[in-house]
């Protein structure tokens, strides 16, 4: 039965009474629905445990590929299910083969992890690690432009730039990038496009057949109320060769020029090697990817189905950060064309404070002082000199509750204007 959305949808979820939910974005949160089968199919591989690791787990992994398939219109054979967006991008990034000429691209709002990935492959294979340096607001112009320039100067000093990383929407600030773009000129430059789209699936449209871009990963835990973790792996047919192993590598690999003792064998005879690669990881609890078509149920009974969803989180976020925005007498972070933003269920929003030399204890004290005493959390970060707070709208939100935030936020800034804060932090 559909409920409405706003503090109605609240009751769906798990959250006591005293928590807001303002970060939606870095975890998720999984409706007591989705919870209700998480159990049951933990407690289905429980009732045999060989029965169903062994025999029966690759026909539900199977219907939950479908799902996500058809969510995000790419052929079947070309998605795969991963513990979260972290492992995909070090999966795809460690099978790749470098040369001391090669680059590996990104900006400078890669998320860490991916970052980390980037440094330690530099260390161990001697690949050169290159960023472009983005500081919003910019245009999708100029980021394309940063790109194509960028691409020019390493070819000119006779070396390549073997993939390009870059996100859907970025993690720290929340805007969305034109990653649609970005897909099309590495194509046109003939670089691997990997596109880091942790923020992605559930929270804005996507059409991988049309996109195509090279690789493409998203966390499923995180807007599409898929129980943590399980994130989806896009690799089109064409690059599938690529991906010789899994990390950790597990029975899916097939050395070139030797044999190992237990083969693992295909589950389905027209099987690829792609798909049965990435079938297993070692023992651990695949639960939460069974548990795709559950979420997608949920969300269309319940929640009246991706396109409400969408249209409700996104107008919430523009409404609510424009309220916030107000309250702290500050804006919210756009450019001229409103890109981005543009669909996007995250909005962020500058906070009235400028310490010189402490932004980042600042923003840690703040974001530690809602917690405690306001019961809710959003991301504080330090973008191009100044503070900023990412804030989450979803179905169990509404304008209410962005003005709880904006409020809170507003009392805590004026400690910092007052400055009290640094005597209070160890107190929080």
């Amino acid at each position: 039965m559909k409920t409405a959305f706003g503090k109605p949808m609240r009751q769906q979820f798990l959250f006591d009474g005293s928590w807001v939910n303002m970060n939606h974005g870095s975890f998720g949160a999984i409706p007591k629905y989705v919870r209700k089968c998480l159990l049951e199919k933990q407690d289905l591989v429980e009732t045999s445990p060989d029965a169903f690791i062994r025999y029966d787990y690759s026909k539900h992994l199977l219907e939950s590929r479908k799902a996500v398939a058809d969510l995000v219109n790419a052929p079947l054979g070309t998605i795969a299910l991963i513990p979260n967006a972290t492992s995909g991008i070090d999966t795809i990034l460690r099978n790749l083969d470098y040369t001391a000429r090669d680059h590996i691209l990104s900006f400078s709002t890669v998320y860490g992890a991916a970052e980390r990935t980037m440094l330690h492959l530099a260390e161990t294979t001697g690949v050169n690690v290159t960023r472009i340096p983005l500081a919003y607001p910019l245009s999708d112009a100029e980021v394309l432009h940063r790109l194509y320039r960028t691409v020019a100067q390493i070819r000119e000093k006779d070396e390549d730039i073997k993939v390009v990383v870059f996100d859907t929407i970025v993690f720290e600030p929340g805007v969305r990038m034109p990653f649609e773009a970005l897909i099309t000129a590495c194509r046109e430059l003939g670089i691997l496009s990997c596109v880091d789209a942790a923020h992605c699936v559930g929270q804005i449209p996507i059409d991988l057949s049309d996109l195509e871009p090279d690789f493409f990963v998203s966390n499923l835990h995180k807007w599409l109320f898929v129980p943590r973790g399980c994130a989806v792996l896009y690799v089109p047919s064409r690059n599938q060769h690529l991906m010789r192993t899994t990390f950790p590598t597990s029975w899916g690999y097939r050395p070139k020029n030797a044999t190992c003792q237990g083969q693992f064998r295909q589950t389905f005879d027209e099987q690829s090697e792609f798909e049965t690669l990435f079938e297993s990881f070692g023992t651990m609890d695949y639960s939460p990817f069974l548990c795709v078509a559950d979420a997608l149920r949920f969300r269309r009974m319940v929640c009246g189905g991706e396109e409400e969803i969408m249209r409700y989180n996104s107008e919430l976020a523009a409404r609510g950060g424009r309220t916030m925005a107000e309250t702290l007498g500050t804006a919210i972070l756009d450019n001229a064309e409103g890109s981005l933003t543009r669909g996007c269920s995250m909005v962020n929003v500058r906070l009235p404070v400028d310490p010189v030399g402490m932004l980042e204890e600042v923003g840690e004290w703040i974001a530690k002082a809602l917690v405690r005493r306001h019961r809710t959390y959003v991301p504080v970060f330090v973008h191009a000199g100044q503070l900023w707070v990412r804030v989450s709208a979803q179905v169990y939100l509404d304008e209410d509750d962005f003005v709880f935030l904006g409020e809170a936020l507003k009392g805590l800034c004026d400690e910092v204007g007052d400055g009290v804060f640094s005597s209070r932090a160890s107190r929080l």
